[in-house]
């Protein structure tokens, strides 16, 4: 039976909020993105038609506390790892890592997003209500953030990747969502024109780094930088730092444990890709519904090597170069 509940006032208002976002939305520059999908640019910045609602009501409505942890990456950047790392460090004392809730729960469950989940479906949320810390995500820019998570001072945890092994992952991730809305998906050679000229999902990618790198160097205490790559490759001592700079860091008797390792392990792709939420389980982001194994493809560095022409390998690299030139970063 249909519901004929009358709306709440609050459900009117949070109605008319993002009717007016929308009436702003369509005032914005748009371009075709990957899969054929509209992007709409704001504030320098390409965004999904369904998720700029939410990123404006963000910008407007979210209030951070200094308790909050705010997870940051561009997407296909390592942001699925870093939520369960963040998850089975702050929840440790609350649940043994034999029960840890990452082992029924998918990480995009336990640390949200704001404008593509909370702030999605025309709502407003009370987020007071979530207990603290809240551990939250956004692949907003650092420009863009809200003046409430400057203000709060907690704690900004940003993940970068080899453009790349992005734009090789986003390619493939876009392309799986568009195959299955029966959405003619993008060649690889039209998909990197588009990322090259930064027309894709939160770009330019070049841009969106920069800004939280600067950021790491002018407020080291607010912003931590981290590299897919190496954490990777020094993963112990890269989820110490971590655990550190969020404030839930590991005692000496946790180390001599193997508390770290431990986390290490059952945050890894091998072991989050095969339990049977990641398989079978699916996320609503909006009204966009994604399988959790298309979070979960091959987690590699260098993959690239066997999607990119020399040609293409040569173009990504030497935007990177003049992108990054003079601000000490190198991520090629």
């Amino acid at each position: 039976m249909a519901d004929f509940a009358p709306k709440t006032i609050e459900e009117v208002k949070d109605e008319r909020t993002y009717q007016r976002y929308t009436e702003i939305m369509a005032t914005l520059p748009r371009e075709r993105g990957f899969a054929q999908d509209l992007l709409y640019q704001h504030q320098g910045f390409w965004y999904w038609d369904r998720y700029l609602p939410g990123v404006m009501a963000v910008q407007n409505h979210f209030i951070a506390q200094p308790s909050d942890v705010l997870l940051v990456s561009t997407p296909k950047c390592g942001t699925t790892w870093l939520k369960s790392l963040i998850s089975a460090i702050c929840n440790r004392k609350l649940h043994p890592l034999t029960q840890s809730p990452l082992l029924t729960v998918n990480p995009h469950q336990l640390v949200p997003f704001l404008e593509a989940d909370l702030y999605a479906n025309n709502q407003i949320p009370d987020l007071d209500i979530l207990p603290s810390p809240r551990l939250l995500a956004t692949h907003m820019p650092y420009s863009s953030l809200p003046q409430s998570v400057f203000d709060s001072g907690c704690p900004v945890v940003y993940i970068s990747r080899n453009p790349k092994d992005t734009f090789v992952s986003m390619w493939h991730f876009l392309n799986k969502i568009s195959t299955k809305e029966s959405i003619m998906p993008s060649t690889v050679e039209e998909a990197f024109e588009m990322f090259c000229n930064g027309a894709s999902l939160y770009g330019p990618f070049w841009d969106h780094v920069l800004e939280y790198w600067r950021a790491s160097i002018e407020r080291p205490q607010y912003v931590m930088f981290l590299k897919y790559e190496e954490m990777q490759a020094e993963a112990l001592v890269h989820v110490k730092r971590l655990a550190e700079f969020i404030r839930c860091p590991f005692s000496l008797e946790e180390e001599k444990e193997g508390v770290v390792d431990e986390i290490i392990r059952l945050c890894s792709f091998q072991n989050l890709s095969r339990l049977d939420i990641n398989k079978t389980g699916q996320a609503s982001f909006g009204d966009t519904h994604i399988k959790f194994n298309t979070f979960f493809r091959k987690g590699k560095v260098g993959d690239w090597s066997n999607y990119l022409t020399p040609e293409m390998i040569d173009r990504l690299d030497q935007i990177s170069k003049q992108k990054f030139h003079g601000y000490g970063l190198t991520l090629y």
